[in-house]
């Protein structure tokens, strides 16, 4: 460290190396939970894959399984961007992901600023320091637990953790996919490209050093239909038979020839139907998949992917299909996606809290890619999606481990129920495991004006397995809960649909609630996405007076979450939630197109 630069010190409870989805997960639940937080990331931009410089849409468990769509903060994030970005702007995506952490209480946020140094004491991480490159400071941080979401695991060499980098042996774990002998290899990176259709041709010059592919035998016949919206040209891909961190800048210089050729033989080079495409953006920051893995108490494997056993410690879960990009990448044939090696899963599965601690470092954690798997496990776990929740994970045990003195593994050991309750408390879903339900609310009678309003208390807040578990109300209609003796409440929580496989919404073209998206057809040209119909807008709380008068204690006309927590302070001997569609005054209040009130939960403590 250059000590003639000035050296900015921090004190925290935790610290979070690296911004992407996971990381940012990990230090808004945290900060949520009441730890004071440094974020340091050595990016301009939050968001990792998902940003602006790489522009990766969020993929998880609900894009290949229906009703698995993650809740919690990913949910939170996606709802915000679908009502406050609806031509899904790579700008505002970028504000929203910046607000999120910027201006959560707890959070002091470090951008472009990259970790480079650690201090340690025995097994234990003592400070981090980064230099930021925009202020040419250095930042040193100290902090009681470190959550490495850095993808690289930069903390593994600057500490001395366990890791894991390339393929392991089939005798290892007994995973069906496993080779004869291991070996170094990981899966590639990629960069991306975002193209628009116009009414006119539009010609293409490639740059002189861009690779020329006349033929889609000298593409190796990888899949390039313009057309497919969802596609991002993710096999434009390198790095898996190199050293996917070392290498990368000469990877990138690869990648970039690749795709720029990849255009010129879209427009250039026989009939695709791109005469009036014109390219809008090419990413210079790979995005990558695979590189260090850190070794916690357990290891995932293929075998707990597939057969998907309930952890007693889980607290995240994926279904992304195993998803394992061969480490030849573009220099592979395409046919028949034999590049790739895949299988879909049948089942959500849990992944245990002890693959997000480490093995040999005491107050180190790690969420997203680098987590405590085999390279096959990894395969599936390394979706964004599965990154928020692990993020949210981590962020939330840090918090319950440093309020209660202890290290993250003492956490899982002394507190995994504590843990566990939070994260459901918080709209995460946990396979294999049911919220609780405030006793307060099992105390009170509950009852509703229509229908059948028990299922809110079966601690199940979504649809899954056949099962609805949720209520079907009439707008204008009560639910109520009535006690036997005048009683305090502090806070109703009320879980509402937000069409978790968006079936209800216009516009989206890939029918689920991508952050982004990178090839626009004329057709979608100027496309505003919708939003959510089935989504509870207007409601109003009231509670009964000493009097016998319903009083209202909350009343909003502009919902756009799943989940709503409000904090009141009222002594009553009922309350109720009424779903409004029309509010009672000289203004009308719609909801997003629905006349009937889809709700999970409604609780009251």
């Amino acid at each position: 460290m250059n000590s003639k630069l000035t050296l900015i010190s921090h004190e925290a409870d935790i610290c979070v190396v690296g911004g992407g989805i996971g990381g940012m997960f990990s230090a808004i639940s945290a900060a949520r939970n009441g730890a004071k937080v440094v974020l340091m990331q050595d990016r301009p931009v939050l968001g990792g894959n998902a940003s602006s410089e790489i522009r990766m849409w969020i993929s998880g468990a609900g894009t290949r399984v229906r009703d698995l769509q993650e809740t919690g903060l990913l949910e939170e994030l996606l709802l915000d961007n679908m009502y406050r970005n609806p031509k899904r702007n790579f700008s505002i995506w970028d504000s929203l992901l910046y607000e999120k952490v910027r201006f959560e209480p707890n959070i002091e946020l470090l951008l472009n600023c990259s970790c480079c140094d650690a201090e340690t004491a025995g097994s234990r991480i003592v400070s981090v320091t980064g230099f930021q490159l925009t202020t040419y400071q250095w930042h040193q941080v100290r902090a009681k637990i470190f959550i490495d979401c850095s993808g690289d695991s930069i903390l593994a060499p600057l500490s001395g953790a366990e890791f894991r980098m390339g393929r392991e042996s089939k005798a290892e774990f007994n995973e069906e996919f496993g080779l004869e002998e291991a070996d170094g290899h990981t899966m590639g990176m990629s960069i991306l490209l975002q193209a628009r259709e116009t009414d006119h041709p539009v010609s293409y010059t490639p740059p002189s050093w861009a690779y020329t592919f006349k033929t889609d035998e000298e593409m190796n016949f990888k899949p390039h239909d313009l057309y497919q919206i969802n596609t991002n040209f993710y096999w434009i891909e390198l790095g898996g038979m190199e050293d996917s961190i070392g290498d990368t800048e000469k990877v990138r210089d690869e990648l970039l020839k690749i795709a720029f050729g990849v255009w010129d033989h879209m427009k250039n080079q026989g009939d695709h139907g791109a005469e009036n495409w014109e390219l809008e953006w090419v990413g210079f920051l790979p995005g990558k998949r695979e590189s260090r893995r850190y070794v916690g108490d357990y290891v995932l494997n293929q075998n707990d992917v597939e057969n998907h056993p309930v952890f007693p410690d889980t607290v995240a879960y994926g279904g992304w299909q195993i998803d394992n990009h061969l480490p030849g990448g573009f220099r592979m044939g395409g046919h028949a996606g034999s590049h790739l090696q895949k299988r879909r899963l049948s089942e959500p599965y849990g992944i245990p809290y002890r693959c997000l601690y480490s093995r040999n470092i005491d107050n180190l954690m790690f969420a997203g890619r680098n987590i405590s798997t085999t390279h096959l496990g990894l395969s599936t776990s390394r979706v964004m999606g599965t990154v928020g929740v692990l993020g949210q994970a981590a962020g939330t045990a840090a918090a319950i481990a440093v309020r209660n003195g202890l290290t993250p593994r003492e956490a899982g050991q002394q507190r995994i129920g504590e843990i566990q309750a939070q994260l459901m408390e918080d709209d995460c879903f946990l396979p294999g495991f049911r919220r609780q339900i405030p006793e307060v609310s099992k105390n009170a009678v509950l009852t509703c004006d229509y229908g059948d309003c028990s299922a809110l208390h079966n601690g199940l807040d979504r649809r899954i397995w056949g099962n609805d578990n949720g209520y079907f109300g009439k707008t204008n209609n009560a639910i109520t809960y009535t006690f036997r003796e005048p009683t305090r409440l502090r806070q109703f929580r009320l879980v509402v649909d937000s069409d978790l496989n968006r079936e209800y919404v216009e516009g989206n073209p890939d029918g689920l609630n991508t952050s982004s998206v990178l090839f626009y057809p004329r057709s979608y040209n100027g496309t505003t996405f919708g939003f959510p119909q089935c989504l509870l807008k207007s409601f109003r709380v009231e509670a009964l007076d000493a009097a016998g008068q319903w009083q209202t204690v909350y009343e909003t006309h502009e919902n756009h979450q799943r989940l709503v927590r409000q904090a009141i302070d009222v002594t009553t001997t009922a309350i109720r939630l009424i779903p409004l569609s029309t509010y009672q005054s000289e203004r009308k209040c719609t909801d997003y197109g629905s006349s009937t009130a889809h709700i999970f939960a409604f609780d009251v403590k």
